[in-house]
């Protein structure tokens, strides 16, 4: 397809999606859209977002500005015979040039990792006919506990999705567990760039859950990456994790997690290491506030470090993106997080708010990499329509990473 007819066609595209949106599905009130789609066989689904994101980073004459839009339309069926089958495209589209989308050639700005983008971005078919049995095949989303490894990179444009088999069971009590046979991983990059997939066939997920202890939570996984398109990132790691939840008096909790893993390589990778995660974590809340602590550190060895290919990044490490990978000398991340949820305020349903102060050093050899501020404001009308505020500062080391300011405010709509 050529650009030009791409591009009308995305347009046409997404305002088709937005009318959908605005009408909340085809000849159905707001009123009884709910009641209309559970008594349908087919369940629509739309999920949209516009975002402006401002980048100023440093070693950059320019600053990023960008300005796009994605739409998330389709269907799922209702299970009949336990069998159900959910279609999604996604459309990506930017409506300003003054930013780096990794596939635009504006390589004089800094990067915004949202490029123009028409895909399908699931296609599954699931089967739950058998009691704690749920089977899904197909092109799907998959987030693994905290998304430390295995998420859908949700704060992008563009989601991460999964060729996958699945198979989730659930037949004995307070146990989840759950293995996949990755395929192939659709990135965040697109199809139009050459690292917009991973070739991940020999790709295998376990993950293992028991919340049968009151107040307590534990865990066990083993992910076995291979992928073609990156034989570095090709690692075996395996883990272990736990959270408890303590009333130190009623209504205010003291909350403590922990994880450790070891990783080594897999597949192709030429490498010959070990290299270990662990993770320490203990806050509280108490009449809508929330405080923690967290120490959080990948190792390296200044070869490498811990690598979470399809880990969503975003999340971890914080959102200036400064350390999407590891460096070669691995790091350590000490932050606090402050935050407060209301009640309802004027038309806001309710307003979440978060402070976070992250200070990070070389793991290996020690030595300053910089610390960041971030902070959130977000806005929650009702159950499908949000707005969102989020900004980063991170103020790195003489001789990088480079200092860069982040400014993104969204509005987001689910059907």
């Amino acid at each position: 397809m050529k650009a030009a007819n791409r591009k009308k066609f995305k347009r046409s595209l997404l305002a088709a999606c937005s009318v959908l949106a605005m009408s909340g599905g085809a000849g159905v009130t707001s009123a009884t859209a709910e009641e209309a789609a559970s008594s349908s066989i087919v369940k629509p689904i739309v999920d949209a977002r516009l975002r402006y994101e401002h980048v100023d980073q440093d070693g950059f004459a320019n600053d990023a500005d960008a300005v796009t839009a994605r739409i998330r339309a389709g269907l799922e069926t209702r299970p009949y015979k336990g069998f159900s089958v959910l279609l999604e495209a996604e459309i990506v589209e930017g409506f300003t040039e003054d930013y780096n989308s990794t596939t635009n050639g504006r390589g004089a700005f800094p990067v915004v990792a949202d490029p123009d983008n028409v895909e399908l971005n699931r296609a599954q078919i699931t089967y739950t006919g058998i009691d704690g049995v749920k089977f899904v095949g197909g092109r799907q989303r998959i987030i693994l506990d905290d998304a430390r490894f295995v998420g859908n990179v949700g704060w992008r444009q563009n989601e991460q999705t999964y060729d996958a088999a699945l198979l989730e069971v659930t037949a004995i009590p307070d146990l989840k567990a759950t293995y996949a046979y990755l395929s192939a991983v659709q990135r965040i990059f697109g199809n139009e760039s050459p690292i917009g997939k991973f070739d991940a066939a020999n790709s295998h997920i376990i993950n293992l859950g028991y919340t049968g202890i009151p107040g307590i939570s534990v865990g066990a996984y083993g992910y076995l990456f291979d992928l073609d398109e990156a034989p570095a990132l090709s690692t075996q790691t395996y883990g272990v994790r736990a959270s408890a939840k303590y009333d130190i008096t009623e209504g205010i909790p003291i909350m403590a997690k922990a994880a450790y893993a070891i990783q080594s390589e897999y597949g192709d990778n030429p490498g010959n290491y070990d290299l270990d995660y662990y993770m320490a974590s203990l806050g509280t809340k108490a009449y809508g506030f929330d405080a923690s602590v967290t120490y959080e550190v990948l190792e390296g060895d200044s070869t490498r470090g811990f690598s979470t290919p399809l880990a969503t990044l975003h999340k971890f490490q914080g959102w200036a993106d400064v350390f999407l990978a590891t460096p070669a000398n691995g790091i350590e991340d000490l932050y606090g997080r402050v935050g407060y949820t209301s009640g309802k305020v004027g038309p806001f349903a309710k307003i979440i708010g978060a402070a976070i102060y992250h200070d990070f050093e070389s793991e290996n050899g020690g030595g300053s990499l910089g610390s960041e501020v971030d902070l959130l404001l977000k806005g929650v009308l009702n159950k499908k329509l949000s707005l969102t505020a989020k900004y980063a500062n991170y103020d790195g080391p003489a001789g990088g990473p480079a200092d860069r300011e982040k400014l993104s405010i969204q509005v987001d709509w689910k059907l």
